[in-house]
C-alpha cells in the first residue's frame, strides 16, 4: 500500500448490541454482524496515510468512522488506486448487495449519498462486491484486499 489516491472500504465486525454516540448529536444503533464503511483517500498521504489513521483508534475522533471504530474490529480493507472518485459508487454497491444504511448520513456529509456505511448480517464477500462494481462500471480498476 502506498501514497497514491483512491477509494477504500473498511470491513468491520460488530459485537455490540445497543446505540453509540456519533459526535454530539447522533445515535447509531448497532447489532452484532458486519459493517462496510466506504471512504476516499485523495488528500495528503493518499491511501497509506488514510488507512494508517483508520487502523488505529483515534484519541480525538474527527470523522464519523472514528467513533464507530471504538466499537468495531477492523477485519479487512478493500481498496483501489482508481484516480476517479468512486466513494459514492462503492456505497451504492454495498447497499445493492443488501447492506442496510444507518438512520442518518453517516460518512456522507460532503456528498448527496444517503450514507457511506452499510450493515450486513453476514460477512460480505469481496468477490461479490467486485462483481457488482464491475457490472455498474466495467472499466473499474482492480480492488485489493488487505488484512
Amino acid at each position: 500500500m502506498d501514497g497514491r489516491p483512491g477509494t477504500y472500504a473498511l470491513l468491520l465486525q460488530l459485537d455490540v448490541e445497543g446505540s453509540i454516540r456519533i459526535g454530539r448529536r447522533q445515535l447509531l444503533p448497532l447489532t452484532p454482524g458486519w459493517a462496510l464503511y466506504v471512504g476516499s483517500a485523495f488528500g495528503p498521504g493518499g491511501m497509506a496515510g488514510r488507512l494508517r489513521h483508520h487502523r488505529r483508534l483515534a484519541a480525538r475522533p474527527y470523522w464519523h468512522i472514528d467513533y464507530l471504530r471504538r466499537h468495531a474490529a477492523l477485519e479487512a480493507v478493500w481498496y483501489s488506486y482508481d484516480p476517479i472518485h468512486r466513494e459514492c459508487l462503492w456505497a451504492e454497491t454495498a447497499r445493492a448487495l443488501g447492506g442496510q444504511a444507518p438512520p442518518f448520513r453517516f460518512g456522507a456529509s460532503d456528498c448527496r449519498c444517503g450514507a457511506h456505511l452499510s450493515f450486513f448480517e453476514l460477512r460480505p464477500a469481496l468477490a461479490g462486491f467486485v462483481a457488482a462494481l464491475r457490472s455498474r462500471t466495467p472499466d473499474h480498476v482492480e480492488v485489493i484486499e488487505s488484512h
